[in-house]
């Protein structure tokens, strides 16, 4: 048996790899039916392939007994977690805890401009060739509220102060101080959301923020209000968010929607007041060489049997 590592990158392409593992390419193939660079059951360490369906991703686990760590490199792990019973005991789980940070807060930020501007109807009017001014609302002065205060939550909040935003509110699971204030619990949203001219949603997936912004949150957000979605589809429920934003009390700009990707006819596509982009707020010339860092970093770690970074669980324990 050898210690194989297996990477959906290259292993020439990533700088400062630690000797000893053997390590073997694979990112799932195009169409998810690439061989095996090598027997599973040699594997200690898996990297899940980027970009790839589910099925794909998962599809190696239930044949590796001798596995170690398995590292995404998402910083959400929720398509992983279904398939934690395929795993022996012992198993720690990383996310991609600074990787994606400064690409979807970006985006983020652009989709909400692009939003608040109009950027949208101004495309529209390009292809048509037709000049047409208008009023439109900036971010500045605005009450922006971010839901989900992690570390892409605070990368958000660290692009939106230039632009003179009047209040940044905070919110996670549960309550805390940071150096820029304090940060309220989940508990709290109905006495925040009305204030909130923005909300941004940049929280996991898991059970607590799964249907999190139903008909009752969306309600409760004011008049003229813009929702920016860069965390997971089913964190919105879809039927209630079509409701408001066919009496365009609301409008929304959603990175990731639910279902995903969204269907030719679906009536989200043309609901008024939505800017869709197609779940690309982490793929960007920002993500590799971060994935790169991350995983020379944590490889190094688990060599050198050092504390691994971003540890979410790790299997047969309590909280898997």
């Amino acid at each position: 048996m050898t210690a194989d590592v297996w990477l959906p990158i290259p292993p020439d392409e990533i700088a400062g790899l630690p000797e000893g593992p053997v390590y073997r390419f694979w990112d799932g193939g195009e169409d998810g039916d690439q061989e095996y660079p090598g027997d599973p059951a040699d594997c200690i360490l898996y990297v899940v392939p980027y970009m790839k369906r589910q099925p794909v991703k998962v599809r190696p686990l239930a044949q590796m007994p001798n596995l170690q760590v398995v590292q995404t490199l998402t910083a959400g792990v929720d398509d992983v977690l279904p398939r934690l019973s395929d795993l022996p005991p012992g198993v720690r789980l990383c996310n991609a805890r600074g990787v994606h940070e400064a690409s979807t807060a970006e985006l983020a930020l652009t989709l909400t401009l692009a939003s608040l501007r109009g950027v949208p109807g101004f495309v529209r009017a390009q292809q048509q060739e037709h000049w047409q001014g208008d009023f439109h609302p900036a971010l500045a002065d605005k009450n922006v509220l971010v839901i989900g205060y992690g570390a892409i939550g605070a990368a958000i909040e660290d692009r939106l102060v230039p632009f003179e935003v009047a209040r940044v509110a905070r919110v996670a699971r549960s309550a805390r101080t940071t150096e820029r204030g304090p940060v309220h619990p989940l508990t709290e949203l109905p006495a925040l959301l009305p204030e909130a001219d923005v909300v941004i949603l940049s929280t996991p997936l898991n059970d607590t923020t799964r249907g999190l912004v139903d008909a009752e949150f969306l309600a409760r957000m004011k008049d003229g209000a813009l929702l920016v979605n860069v965390a997971r589809g089913p964190v919105v429920d879809t039927k209630a968010l079509l409701a408001e934003l066919e009496t365009g009390r609301i409008t929304a700009a959603l990175d990731v929607v639910d279902p995903e990707p969204l269907p030719p006819g679906h009536p989200l596509w043309q609901a008024p007041g939505v800017l869709i982009s197609p779940h690309v707020g982490g793929p960007s010339s920002a993500f590799l060489p971060r994935a790169k860092r991350l995983l020379t970093d944590q490889l190094n770690r688990f060599v050198n049997l050092e504390p691994l970074r971003n540890v979410i669980l790790t299997t047969g324990t309590a909280g898997e």
